[in-house]
């Protein structure tokens, strides 16, 4: 499926990234000279996406100057200067700025490096995603190729490729990786208030209709101070593999 829309979420405080997030929004901590946001975007232009929505609460004037400076994709600010809507709440939202259908959504502060040439983690969610058996297409990884992550693990992945929570012995146990295939109608009439998205992960697996897609590489999150730090490392491994 082709998809040129995308949202970004990026309204966060940041909490267990203070001090860096005392003086600084999250998406603009940088990680291997570039802010995570400019990873997170990048990697959406790569897979063919032209406008994104990007939700702004925290330092919201410093992450719209820098997001409307970029060349790439086409920015709408989603505002939420003055009151947080949650992951569900935010996307709602958000998605109203874009056009109906189908939708790529990332959070700010979660990314991927080393993919195999030509082959866009993103592109191969868009080309997967069959909303006529899914609600949602999850990208998940494998914890072993996680840096920064704590090591829970969200969901099981079936042999025909749904997913359910995860319980202690269930099989293929994997990590949300922070990326979703989605048709913007599914939150035609989501709450207009704060949200987690959460609530939408569970009626999708309560229809069946939570698949998940495994992705290629190493994902990287940064939650607190001593990630950036891992984080870096990941990256100058990567550089210089010997």
């Amino acid at each position: 499926m082709l998809i040129e829309n995308a949202m970004v979420l990026a309204a966060g405080l940041g909490t267990r990234l203070r001090p860096i997030t005392d003086t600084m929004p999250k998406p603009l901590v940088p990680i291997a000279g570039k802010p995570m946001i400019d990873h997170v975007l990048d990697l959406l232009v790569t897979a063919g996406i032209k406008t994104a929505a990007v939700n702004v609460h925290h330092f919201a004037d410093r992450m719209e100057a820098h997001l409307h400076a970029r060349p790439a994709p086409a920015i709408r600010i989603s505002d939420e200067r003055t009151a947080l809507m949650n992951s569900g709440g935010g996307l709602a939202k958000g998605l109203t700025l874009l056009d109906p259908g189908p939708v790529l959504v990332m959070n700010a502060d979660l990314f991927w490096i080393g993919e195999p040439e030509g082959r866009s983690n993103l592109a191969r969610l868009a080309e997967a995603f069959d909303p006529a058996r899914m609600d949602m297409l999850l990208l998940c990884v494998d914890l072993n190729r996680t840096t920064g992550h704590d090591g829970k693990k969200d969901f099981s992945l079936q042999t025909d490729g749904r997913l359910v929570r995860y319980a202690e012995g269930l099989p293929q146990p994997v990590v949300y990786a922070g990326a979703i295939a989605l048709m913007s109608t599914l939150f035609d009439e989501a709450p207009k208030d704060a949200f987690n998205l959460n609530i939408y992960f569970d009626t999708a697996i309560a229809a069946g209709r939570l698949y998940g897609l495994m992705l290629e590489g190493e994902w990287i999150t940064v939650g607190t101070p001593d990630a950036i730090g891992m984080a870096e490392a990941q990256f100058a491994r990567l550089a210089d593999p010997a």
